[in-house]
């Protein structure tokens, strides 16, 4: 017996998971493959402040993102920027939630068009529009 949501096996007779309080079944179904997800770079920035508050605002707004160099240790060959990378479906969610924001730091960047990745936007100061 399997518990269908966390994946635990239990002993025959036992029907209810211990954890999850839901019906055993008595084989488990291959989890799907996860969906291929396009990330697209939100944003650039060299403060590490910059990077926490930009954290709490997409994690507050459930904006799923990936964060490359965030320990600022990426260099090539200078020290690379860290990047916010969200899955291209939420981009438009995630700009609407930094619309607001207002930062004092030079080093951020919202690129306005299509990124190249040769780092063109790096020193902009400007939000996307």
């Amino acid at each position: 017996m399997f518990c269908p949501k966390c994946r635990a096996e239990y002993k025959a007779g036992v029907v209810k998971c211990a954890d999850c309080h839901v019906p055993l079944v008595e084989k488990l179904t291959e989890p799907g493959r996860p969906e291929d997800v396009n990330l697209v770079k939100l944003l650039a920035t060299f403060n590490p402040g910059d990077v926490a508050i930009v954290k709490s605002i997409l994690d507050d707004a459930g904006i799923p993102y990936f964060l490359e160099g965030e320990n600022f240790m990426h260099v090539y060959p200078l020290v690379e920027p860290a990047r916010f990378m969200v899955p291209e479906k939420r981009v438009a969610d995630a700009l609407n939630a930094l619309k607001d924001l207002k930062l004092s730091f030079e080093g951020i960047s919202i690129p306005k068009g299509e990124d190249t990745g040769e780092g063109e936007d790096r020193d902009e100061d400007k939000p996307a529009e």
